[in-house]
């Protein structure tokens, strides 16, 4: 099991940006990523800054700490773009860069982009885009040149060299729970993510959400058996924060969650830094004893 955490980029760099990233190095988490919106939520109206130049920050301060997305999406990425900046970005973090992607929701900035009076893109369509989008990036960070004429995406004689430090390329974490999105992570993914069912978030209890990611789980294996794919070959990402759980509120109702989800398959739990007066409010010094003593009071 390896234990992660989320830093939103709603502080200035000099003001407690550094910082943040530095001390979860510190704490030893295993990796340390950040939300790629526009704006988000209940931040929508407070300071938010971008995903991409943060890492870069966040690279160039701390040597040891993997760094990513959790996740990033079509909504308002062109795959060409992006697989120049993830390689430069992992070309300065000397390879400690992760993907996580995702089809993208509804709603905030997910029609930042669209003109006045455009109908925001249906499930259907968000699927459509991701489902290009996912193995045209996969090829524009593997092969020198791309050349690719889709329905929603275009390249021509894209030249992505020297390519990625990590070969063949670095890893995708891909956020999915419906079939299409699961086929993807099973061919092109490292690593899955979940957040559990969000149906579950206000109404259920830890039981049913469990057995909602266990449900997810035997989904993926399926589809990974569809691709000739051991399931076990990827890395299974619980994103808290989003399940009736609360596995911040103590370090024993961290370790219960942590075993429990372990039970599942999950092997990263991601946490998210806590923020005052915000729904990631908690107790910075349980926090902190949870990054430092958490699983190892988990393998006692």
């Amino acid at each position: 099991m390896r234990l992660s955490t989320v830093i939103l980029p709603d502080r200035r760099w000099s003001e407690g940006g550094r910082a943040a990233w530095q001390r979860a190095e510190e704490l030893g988490f295993h990796a340390a990523y950040t939300y790629d919106h526009l704006s988000w939520r209940t931040f929508r109206d407070g300071p938010w800054f971008g995903a991409i130049p943060t890492l870069t920050a966040a690279a160039t301060a701390t040597s040891r700490i993997r760094l990513g997305t959790l996740v990033t999406s079509p909504n308002f990425r062109h795959p060409v773009t992006l697989a120049k900046e993830l390689i430069s970005l992992d070309d300065i973090s000397g390879g400690r860069i992760t993907l996580g992607i995702g089809a993208g929701g509804s709603g905030f900035d997910a029609t930042a982009l669209l003109k006045d009076g455009q109908e925001p893109w249906t499930p259907r369509e968000r699927a459509d885009r991701f489902g290009e989008f996912v193995p045209l990036l996969d090829r524009l960070l593997t092969e020198g040149v791309v050349t690719h004429e889709g329905e929603h995406y275009s390249a021509f004689e894209v030249r992505n060299i020297p390519g990625c430090v990590q070969r063949p390329r670095l890893p995708f974490a891909v956020a999915a729970t419906g079939p299409r999105g699961l086929r993807l992570a099973a061919r092109h993914g490292q690593a899955w993510v979940t957040t559990g069912d969000p149906k579950l978030f206000e109404t259920g209890t830890p039981e049913q959400s469990r057995a909602a990611i266990a449900g997810q789980i035997e989904r993926l294996g399926a589809a990974c058996a569809e691709l000739g794919r051991d399931v076990s070959e990827l890395g299974k990402t619980m994103l808290t924060g989003f399940s009736p759980d609360r596995p911040l509120d103590s370090v024993d109702a961290f370790v219960d969650f942590a075993g429990s989800h372990a039970e599942l398959g999950i092997d990263e739990i991601v946490v998210h830094w806590p923020i005052a007066d915000s729904v990631f409010a908690a107790d910075v010094a349980v926090f902190e004893k949870i990054a430092t003593d958490g699983l190892a009071q988990l393998s006692r």
